[in-house]
């Protein structure tokens, strides 16, 4: 019989699915003082797995990655105990300073899920370019990722 943890892991096109329903990702650098420094971000993942978000250049998240790369990443659901659903990815930053991906990365963010025409990708760079250039990537690699249902029991502990 498998473990309760074989039973309740996600596979890997669960998590993909799950990933490309998600809006926001917890995104956690680790800070100066010792202390985890979480953010809510908005964010997308590519074909290979990595995650990608974007900031501003000279936010504490970036100073933070830039200093020490290693991350975890939560995408979490649920309202009850039973319906509990996550997927916890522990991953290396790069911080990418270049503006035509920071640009391309805040289309694919703000259309995550939908389907969009070419003339809705020009007006959307159109506007993102305004911020971008005070932006940067912030790409993801994980190193290992830990997922769960607690739905998969039906409702057995």
């Amino acid at each position: 019989m498998p473990s309760r943890r074989e039973i309740i892991q996600l596979t890997d096109d669960e998590i993909r699915s799950y990933m490309n329903d998600a809006r926001t990702l917890i995104i956690v650098s680790n800070g100066r003082n010792g202390y985890p420094h979480p953010m809510p971000m908005w964010f997308y993942m590519d074909d290979e797995g990595n995650f990608f978000c974007t900031t501003f250049r000279k936010s504490q998240k970036v100073v933070n990655f830039r200093r020490d790369p290693r991350a975890s990443l939560l995408v979490e659901s649920g309202e009850e105990y039973a319906e509990l659903k996550s997927v916890l990815a522990y991953a290396e930053c790069e911080v990418i300073d270049d503006f035509d991906t920071v640009c391309d990365t805040l289309v694919k963010v703000n259309t995550k899920g939908r389907e969009v025409d070419d003339g809705e990708v020009e007006a959307l760079l159109s506007a993102v370019s305004k911020t971008a250039e005070k932006r940067v990537v912030l790409k993801f690699t994980p190193r290992e990722i830990i997922s769960w249902d607690h739905a998969k029991l039906g409702g057995k502990y």
